[in-house]
């Protein structure tokens, strides 16, 4: 059996928000818009079903981790770059040759107590983790399974 991976995705809760993803049918969806090579990469290669995966909430105050999911299929085209109409079109996309992937996640539960960024910095057991680096913006990132356990602690879950 592969080893099991953890990972934090991140989205505006104005966008897509923890409750629109427990509330979508089966309580899943694609993880789509992913415009970035490095988290695309994550999407494509690494990313497997099981996969444990925070949910944070960016661009809103406090930022912080509110919610937990798990990977359910793997990476595959993101159907958005294809759709002229579609705020995440990339004109060059060729359907036989896609450049952007997606996974579909599945709701796991809400937090108890939200984690937020400044509980995490302030946390010396993540002080390496990716969220904290200086610059990194990615939406997709590892996360150490240690720092995932720590996070879970500190939700009280």
């Amino acid at each position: 059996m592969a080893k099991k991976n953890f990972w934090l995705v991140k989205s505006e809760p104005g966008v897509f928000s923890i409750e629109d993803l427990k509330n979508s049918k089966n309580r899943t969806t694609c993880w789509d818009g992913v415009r970035n090579y490095q988290a695309r990469n994550y999407l494509k290669n690494e990313m497997k079903i099981g996969d444990e995966v925070l949910f944070y909430h960016s661009n809103t105050e406090p930022p912080a981790v509110v919610g937990l999911c798990k990977v359910v299929k793997e990476g595959y085209a993101d159907h958005t770059q294809f759709d002229p109409e579609d705020k995440h079109f990339f004109p060059s996309a060729d359907p036989k040759n896609p450049i952007w992937y997606m996974v579909d996640v599945k709701f796991v539960k809400q937090l108890k107590k939200t984690v937020t960024l400044a509980d995490i910095r302030a946390n010396r057991k993540l002080k390496n983790m990716k969220l904290v680096k200086r610059g990194n913006r990615l939406s997709v990132m590892p996360v150490m399974k240690e720092e995932f356990e720590e996070i879970l602690k500190m939700s009280d879950t």
